[in-house]
């Protein structure tokens, strides 16, 4: 993916969850997001960024919890 701006929605339906997760990891600031005017739009290197956090983490805990 490149740098195209998405809505709450394409971002859910990509990363096949509820619009309201998507929300949630914004307001937790887990996902990085700007307003614009009234709505929200997530840059693509930004949803492949905390797809790649996400994957280390669950990695860095499967080590640590074996060893």
């Amino acid at each position: 993916m490149n740098d195209d701006l998405l809505t709450v929605a394409q971002t859910a339906i990509y990363l096949q969850v509820s619009e309201k997760t998507i929300l949630r990891l914004i307001k937790d600031r887990t996902l990085i997001a700007s307003k614009v005017a009234r709505s929200w739009r997530i840059k693509s290197s930004d949803i492949e960024a905390y797809l790649k956090s996400n994957a280390n983490n669950k990695i860095n805990n499967r080590s640590e919890n074996n060893g």
